[in-house]
């Protein structure tokens, strides 16, 4: 399907609509945040994938906001799945990314938004409650609003990926296999640290790191710092360089230079 062509003015609103979303999930995040008392339920009966009363509200507020402003567009949430809609527009929603460390009490857990359709992001919020920090970007802008004002994004410079700070959630990234791929990348980079959730594609988008790389990823994880990262001047792909909207295997970098290298080194069979 192609693109859905939107007008300037139209692109306007949308942006007033996804900052209205970012802003009703903010106090329904934070009335649970380092809250005596939190409980989590897991949805993993193999492992532990954690929700808590904050996901679920968040993602209720935002939906609400949605049903007044937008009702014709389609929603994808991580906890409340799917709605349909007409416009051939798709509001994907993580309510809390990091719900592990939401529950640790670390502020680098976010609210992601996008706006997408079948092409994949149009615009992305990545934002910090706690913190007060927004990252957006798309349709013509990339910004981040925070403690320190108001400042474009833009991601770092070429560099080699001996001089490389790389990133990713996890340890084990995922199967065994792909955490080998991630491990003679991170044996090359200059730094390798991890634990940041979505909080590490804003660091990127802002020009603090130069790689991401993740598997095991869903559509709502990955659609947001997609956004935010391009429209800062960065690539988001999957291993293989190809589309990585449908989430799974990610790698996120600073610009195409550094993407080529570590692509390299990540598909490399030793």
């Amino acid at each position: 399907m192609p693109r859905v062509d939107l007008a300037p003015d139209t692109v306007t609103g949308l942006w007033r609509v996804a900052h209205a979303l970012a802003d009703a999930a903010r106090p329904a995040t934070l009335r649970h945040f380092r809250a005596p008392g939190l409980d989590a339920q897991n949805k993993d009966a193999g492992g532990f994938d954690p929700v808590t009363a904050a996901d679920r509200e968040a993602e209720t507020a935002i939906r609400a906001v949605l049903a007044r402003l937008r009702p014709e567009d389609a929603i994808l949430g991580e906890e409340q799945g799917r709605t349909p809609g007409q416009s051939g527009l798709t509001w994907v929603i993580d309510p809390i990314d990091g719900t592990r460390g939401y529950l640790s009490g670390t502020p680098t857990w976010g609210v992601l938004i996008a706006l997408a359709d079948a092409e994949g992001p149009i615009l992305g919020i990545i934002d910090q409650p706690y913190i007060g920090e927004r990252f957006w970007g798309g349709a013509g802008e990339a910004f981040v609003q925070g403690p320190m004002g108001k400042a474009p994004l833009a991601t770092r410079a070429p560099r080699p990926l001996s001089e490389a700070i790389l990133f990713s959630t996890f340890p084990e990234v995922g199967t065994a296999d792909e955490g080998a791929a991630f491990a003679r990348v991170a044996a090359r980079a200059r730094l390798t640290r991890y634990g940041c959730d979505c909080y590490a594609y804003a660091l990127l988008a802002a020009g603090q790191i130069d790689l991401v790389i993740e598997a095991g990823l869903q559509t709502h994880d990955i659609m947001a710092p997609i956004a935010v990262i391009q429209a800062a001047g960065g690539v988001v792909t999957d291993w293989t360089g190809g589309p990585a909207h449908q989430g799974g295997r990610v790698i996120a970098a600073a610009n195409p230079t550094i993407h080529a290298e570590a692509l390299a080194v990540l598909n490399r069979d030793e």
